[in-house]
């Protein structure tokens, strides 16, 4: 599922070419599960001819703000990315939206599973689903004393909690394994147990896996070497962190988690 980094990437791409542009085509087959609350002739009649002022991201959510409401809100669900390209290219398989600009590029959504989502908002920070959302770490990372004041309210283990995005938006479930890893904390327990130091170093790995992961467009060859990430996936028996540590794969809040009990405590 893309987390905050490669939703950075959307807006990156999305940015490079739709903004300053004017909408002069919208692609966008019947989709009532993809598109919330509106169909096919409504997103076209509220985009068409509209310019693009700037793309904005919050936590796994980005919307184009045009020069006149509503605006497009779009989610990537598990399966969802953007691709840009010129004009004359062929549109990417599963494509749900495409948009055309002035210029002749190009913005589409391809989401295979369909789990995404496509929605007109007229104050998208004041509506749902981005007012429901908790701190993004990227854009507004908390104080330390403001952040361990936030865990103190919740008697989850602290992977659910990373995960809940009321408590902070764009977190998804490797990037918490990654920064418990590298805060050396068990994911399973209680986030108001965390001691003043402990919240202080999960801060810290919060904010430097995103900010990493985003500096590098969520490109993962060029992830650190030494991250849990490299070695996560698939529940390999025997699997080892590139430490050289046991890695074991139990269930917290719901979600498989990958975490290393020789270091994490």
């Amino acid at each position: 599922m893309p987390e905050l980094p490669e939703v950075e990437r959307g807006r990156v791409i999305a940015t490079t070419v739709a903004r300053g542009r004017t909408i002069v085509g919208v692609h966008c087959p019947a989709d009532p599960i993809l598109l919330d609350g509106i169909t096919p002739s409504t997103l076209r009649a509220a985009l068409r001819g509209r310019r693009v002022k700037e793309v904005h991201r919050r936590g796994k959510h980005l919307w184009l703000e045009l020069d006149r409401a509503p605006h497009p809100l779009f989610h990537f669900g598990m399966t969802g990315s953007f691709q840009a390209y010129p004009d004359g290219s062929p549109r990417p398989r599963y494509c749900r939206v495409e948009l055309t600009f002035d210029h002749g590029w190009r913005l589409a959504m391809p989401d295979p599973r369909r789990f995404g989502r496509v929605r007109l908002r007229r104050d998208p920070m004041d509506e749902p689903p981005l007012s429901e959302l908790g701190f993004d770490p990227l854009l507004e990372m908390p104080s330390p004393a403001a952040f361990r004041a936030l865990l103190q309210k919740r008697r989850a283990p602290i992977k659910a909690v990373l995960l809940d995005q009321s408590f902070a938006a764009g977190i998804g479930n490797w990037i918490a394994d990654e920064a418990l890893y590298q805060a050396g904390i068990d994911p399973r327990r209680p986030a108001e147990g965390l001691s003043r130091q402990e919240a202080g170093r999960l801060r810290r790995t919060v904010r430097n896996v995103v900010e990493t992961a985003t500096a590098v467009l969520s490109d993962h060859d060029r992830f650190p070497r030494t991250w849990l990430f490299h070695a996560r996936w698939g529940k390999k028996q025997g699997a080892r962190s590139p430490r050289g540590e046991a890695i074991e794969h139990i269930v917290v809040g719901g979600r498989t988690t990958a975490w290393v009990p020789s270091r994490q405590r």
